[in-house]
């Protein structure tokens, strides 16, 4: 007798450590403190969200080994034809960013409309339409675009160069994919409806096991992470387009592979019997760990950048300038303030009242010698 996959996701999140738990409370109070003040005005969410999509398709192209820097994907997504695309790098980097910036705009649309409907769901019809968009303009991957792998293969570990460095992990074999794939999606969308988890331990399990069956021929890696941002944004995490998520996974690529290595030389084969499964405890923290530690990180970037641009809107222009210039220094007196921005004395006084009640800055000393510096 088999164990079934619903009894091993399970069994992975009953013992979750108090450190996991930590970050998770991090990061929803961060969520928290997105929703309360997301007060950004349309042109600079569109502006970052721009951003976001250059540099996460850069850098999920390269942890797979491409080659293309964030300048080069700019040039490629001002409009080049796509016959003269000569290379794969490039096919692959413009069918990465198409695919997501679609997750961002339709995720984006049903918050703005409310609306169940037009959200995308969370199917493994979904996932092939994914894996058949991001492979779009690949010529070799033609034939296999959206449908599940014919053979074996193995997950590579690529070096700075895009080359093998050595196997990681055999994954699931192919003709075990199917059921798989099925049991894993129904116990993911089952779980994230009955709040049985929490959401970040229920998405961080679904991706380390997408991960280890590795469903596809090729992609499987660019794939999950669209998925990590489709999951994330349907679960309320709404910084996901304004801040990089790939571009962190990017910064830790060595400690990206040694977290998944982990943790799935520790999992059970698929068809394992349910003997097996008593007998061996699978470890998700190490992953769990790696994925939330990232998340973690990611959000606090969200809520700097809402301090950022929430303090932008509430300066004026040579308001600005006395703050930039409290950035840059230790700390500084009103007058010198004044000299070096070239911004006359009251209103640098008016900037630093303004800059303390933000709670931006704190005073130091009193009369003539008083000084400020950045909190």
């Amino acid at each position: 007798m088999t164990m079934t996959k619903n009894n091993r996701l399970d069994r992975r999140l009953r013992q979750i450590p108090a450190e996991i738990w930590s970050k998770i409370t991090k990061i929803d109070e961060l969520k928290g403190q997105w929703v309360a003040g997301a007060r950004l005005s349309p042109q600079i969410l569109s502006r970052l969200k721009r951003s976001v999509l250059i540099t996460s398709t850069g850098a999920s192209t390269r942890i797979e080994g491409a080659k293309l820097s964030d300048e080069d994907v700019e040039k490629l997504m001002r409009g080049i034809d796509i016959q003269k695309f000569a290379d794969r790098d490039k096919q692959e980097a413009k069918g990465y960013f198409e695919l997501l910036e679609n997750v961002f705009d339709s995720c984006l649309s049903a918050k703005a409309s409310a609306s169940a409907e037009k959200s995308l769901k969370f199917s493994e019809n979904t996932i092939k339409h994914f894996h058949k968009e991001l492979l779009k303009y690949v010529k070799k991957d033609e034939l296999h675009r959206g449908d599940y792998k014919k053979e074996d293969n193995k997950v590579h570990m690529i070096n700075a160069a895009g080359e093998s460095v050595g196997v990681l992990f055999d994954t699931t074999p192919a003709y075990l994919t199917p059921k798989e794939m099925q049991e894993l999606v129904e116990w993911t969308g089952r779980t994230l409806a009955e709040k049985k988890y929490h959401p970040l331990l229920i998405v961080a399990n679904f991706l380390v096991e997408f991960l280890q069956i590795h469903p596809f021929k090729d992609g499987n890696g660019r794939l999950s992470r669209v998925l990590t941002n489709l999951l994330l944004l349907k679960e309320g995490y709404e910084y996901m387009p304004y801040i990089s998520h790939e571009k962190l996974v990017e910064d830790n690529k060595p400690e990206y592979y040694v977290a998944l290595r982990k943790s799935q030389k520790t999992f059970l084969p698929a068809g394992a019997s349910a003997k097996e499964g008593k007998t061996k405890r699978e470890n998700i923290i190490p992953w769990l760990d790696f994925f939330l530690t990232i998340f973690l990180k990611q959000s606090e970037m969200a809520i700097d950048l809402l301090s950022k641009e929430n303090i932008e809107r509430l300066l004026t222009q040579k308001q600005l300038a006395v703050w930039d210039y409290l950035q840059k220094a230790d700390r500084a007196t009103p007058r010198e303030i004044s000299e070096k921005t070239k911004v006359a004395y009251p209103t640098v006084r008016q900037a630093l009242d303004k800059l303390l009640r933000l709670k931006k800055i704190e005073r130091i000393g009193q009369g003539r010698s008083t000084s400020y510096r950045k909190l």
